[in-house]
């Protein structure tokens, strides 16, 4: 069993000592240790402020002053200062990679999520944009979090959330109805289920046997059309959550949310993340 998740202050503070193991050899060298420096943290491009709760606990840890001017969900133009920090300076160098991969990955993350959902609205007020399981271990927290502030759905965040039967359960199992009447037998009332299928007819099936979300996996914009349309003359599109999932990017998106499901989810805003450029810039006290 897993244990309980660790506190924002214990994942930096081990995010810390991954970086910095016995001690910042090279600031120990050059910086006396009662040297004092301020610093300004800004983006380099424009993007959605994302990580700095983060990033304003780490250097605390670190004994630094923080004054946070931005707030994590804004948009925020290149160049302006989101943090004021000052504090010894061997902190300030110790802490400056382990907050930049951070906000930067954050940012990048909730940056790309907030691009696809206007794309997406342009087309469907109402379909959702969601997150995937597709993250690094340790860091499914912070993705989560940021593409909830891009304005996304973070889908499941463990696989005690929701019921999801996938393809390789699906293998184990004489069919896709007895998988969920199994399902719905043997887990929690409180759970809902959801079924993975790649066919027509394994969404009719779904659907007949009574999921509450059926994924729409790897099927083209078109196909999923004409399976909605279908599911809709059986009288089967009504009282359940459809979701697309399945190489959906930024290229596609539009044409995915125009095909008239409920739900796009996609890892590519985790697994292809682009960081966004930020940049810590120490000054002398």
């Amino acid at each position: 069993m897993v244990g309980s998740r660790l506190s924002l202050e214990e994942k930096m503070r081990a995010f810390l000592m991954e970086d910095i193991g016995f001690g910042d050899i090279t600031s120990e060298a050059l910086i006396d240790e009662g040297q004092v420096a301020k610093a300004r943290l800004f983006y380099r491009e424009d993007g959605i402020a994302a990580g700095l709760e983060e990033v304003e606990t780490l250097f605390r840890i670190l004994g630094c002053d923080v004054t946070t001017l931005e707030t994590d969900g804004n948009a925020v133009k290149a160049g302006e200062t989101l943090m004021e920090i000052e504090g010894p300076a061997r902190s300030l160098l110790a802490g400056e990679r382990a907050a930049l991969n951070i906000l930067g990955r954050m940012t990048g993350i909730a940056t790309a999520v907030a691009k696809m959902v206007v794309e997406a609205s342009k087309v469907s007020k109402n379909v959702r944009v969601a997150s995937m399981r597709k993250t690094a271990p340790g860091l499914r927290e912070l993705d989560k979090k940021a593409v909830a502030l891009g304005g996304g759905d973070t889908h499941r965040f463990r696989l005690d959330d929701c019921v999801l039967i996938k393809d390789n359960h699906l293998a184990l199992m004489p069919s896709v109805a007895e998988a969920v009447r199994l399902a719905r037998d043997r887990v929690s009332f409180t759970k809902k289920i959801e079924v993975e299928v790649g066919t027509l007819e394994e969404a009719v099936e779904a659907a007949e046997a009574g999921a509450d979300i059926i994924m729409l996996d790897n099927m083209p914009p078109e196909e999923i059309r004409r399976c909605l349309a279908h599911l809709d003359e059986k009288g089967l599109r009504e009282g359940r959550i459809y979701e697309a999932s399945g190489g959906i990017n930024p290229e596609n998106v539009a044409e995915y949310a125009a095909s008239g499901v409920d739900v796009m989810s996609m890892g590519f805003f985790t697994h292809s993340v682009r960081s966004l450029n930020v940049k810590l810039k120490i000054e002398m006290e």
